[in-house]
């Protein structure tokens, strides 16, 4: 269903009856219940009520958060990024210890702000709530979270608030709803796009990989896939909402469709949303190695729409630690898959993830990162320091590296990433390309913004009128990890 669809639906909920069993028409009657309160809520304090809702971490993530946006805008809250707002939520992250301490900080400054507003409702979700030590840590320390809810129920959020606004304004008991797995998928609830003209879409959820580094399959459940015909009806919707470009995510995609009761391939469904009229371009992560099939890299070569771009996390260079990580794969394997990758895609940008200082990684280890680094040529890669994740296997591990030798090794890869990417660069300027514009630059109001279909940032001189138009640009200057261009008049 549409926005408006949604809304249509909601207005004709009739909460004088128990709320109804079909999940989603649940929420839309928590929704309409939590709308009659706004109402009178606006007019006794003669102001909008307003919600703040900060993200951590992954695509994933974001696209949780249009989901919580689309249902708190529905139910009348006006979006702020003050956090004196009248409700706070954080989506959180756990993939690195960081991410963790910049959520238990701004829970800490969250406390004098709901001195000011005792009525200020603060809610926490997503990853990090999904680990028992941290909900008890903050049922300890922090007392002034209302809500707590996981990965697995985001859409659940309209109940939970109507049970703390309506059925419970008084109490400061915590409301914790933390679910260990599902296997349900709840999509048809609205939704607030961050850009109007490009949307991520969720076509599964969950992990089976359970690399030995990673928290996610523990906190995002077994892998689960949406049914193609609710993924196709989803973008045909938003497509016709001005959606040129779509982003399929999941932590796997190559593993889509083995758990649906009709088994259907990756490259099956990418074959099926290129049909999709007025799509331009289709985008996906993440692809795991060793699942990625002649068949997909056969799909991507014909393929129109699909950008030539694909992230593929390699973590190490060395077969000894690749099996340690349970990564079902060596370092010939990986090479030889890129190798048949560039032979199909010649032009392909190819990304990707990897980890510094894993435990037990040696000076030898850290070599044969940089040789594969080397040999792929990335155009652009993510690098990370290893951060122990209670709870798995490798933070179990007593060969934890040395942080002075992690850093020395991080800053070589990183010098190495940079300069290939500089010189991969170099070699496009000139070329005239297909730029989708993002926005108005951050820096400069004269220059706008976009991305070619290999996912380089570039800046050309232009106006907001062509926000979300794909136009041609020459691209002129090589900056190492963006260009400067002029607009080709079509």
């Amino acid at each position: 269903m549409d926005y408006l669809e949604i809304e249509e639906k909601v207005a004709k909920m009739d909460i004088t009856l128990p709320p109804p069993e079909p999940e989603a028409d649940r929420q839309y009657y928590f929704i309409r219940k939590l709308q009659l309160w706004m109402e009178e809520k606006k007019k006794e304090l003669g102001r909008p009520l307003t919600a703040c809702i900060t993200t951590f971490g992954c695509q994933m993530n974001a696209r949780d958060s249009e989901k919580i946006i689309g249902i708190m805008e529905m139910i009348g809250y006006e979006m702020t990024d003050s956090e004196e707002a009248d409700f706070v939520l954080y989506n959180t992250c756990t993939v690195r210890e960081n991410a963790n301490l910049k959520v238990y900080g701004r829970l800490g400054q969250l406390k004098k702000y709901k001195k000011k507003n005792p009525h200020m409702v603060i809610a926490l979700c997503g990853c990090m709530m999904q680990e028992k030590v941290v909900v008890d840590k903050i049922k300890q320390s922090y007392r002034n979270v209302d809500i707590i809810f996981g990965t697995h129920n985001i859409f659940k959020l309209a109940e939970l608030l109507s049970l703390k606004l309506l059925d419970r304004p008084e109490s400061k008991k915590m409301i914790i709803d933390i679910w260990d797995g599902t296997t349900e998928v709840v999509e048809d609830l609205p939704n607030e796009r961050k850009y109007s003209f490009k949307s991520g879409v969720n076509i599964m959820f969950g992990c089976n990989n359970f690399c030995s580094y990673c928290i996610v399959p523990y906190v995002r459940g077994r892998e689960r896939s949406r049914e193609p015909e609710d993924i196709i009806a989803e973008i045909e919707c938003m497509v016709k909402d001005g959606v040129v470009e779509v982003m399929l995510l999941g932590q796997n995609v190559n593993s889509y469709g083995k758990t649906l009761e009709h088994p259907v391939s990756f490259a099956q469904l990418l074959e099926r949303v290129e049909k999709i009229e007025g799509l331009e371009r289709i985008r996906f992560m993440t692809s795991h190695p060793k699942d990625l099939s002649d068949e997909l890299i056969e799909v991507m070569a014909k393929s129109q729409k699909i950008c030539k771009q694909l992230h593929l996390p390699l973590q190490s260079g060395s077969t000894r630690l690749l099996k340690d990580m349970n990564r079902h794969y060596t370092k010939e394997d990986y090479l030889f898959l890129v190798e048949k990758i560039r032979r199909a895609i010649p032009d392909i940008a190819l990304t990707t993830d990897i980890i510094v200082g894993y435990p037990g990684e040696t000076e030898q280890d850290f070599e044969e990162t940089l040789d594969v680094v080397r040999k792929v040529e990335y155009d652009s890669a993510f690098t990370f320091i290893y951060s122990k994740r209670t709870g798995t296997p490798a933070a179990a591990k007593e060969d934890q590296v040395p942080q002075n030798v992690v850093k020395e090794r991080f800053d070589r890869l990183l010098e190495l990433v940079q300069d290939i990417s500089a010189k991969k660069t170099q070699k496009d300027v000139g070329t005239i390309q297909q730029i989708l514009v993002e926005e108005q630059n951050q820096h400069d109001a004269n220059l706008m913004t976009g991305r070619t279909g290999r996912n380089y940032l570039v800046h050309f001189p232009g106006n907001k009128d062509l926000i979300g138009k794909l136009v041609s640009v020459r691209l002129v200057e090589s900056k190492g990890f963006y260009y400067m261009g002029e607009r080709i008049e079509e």
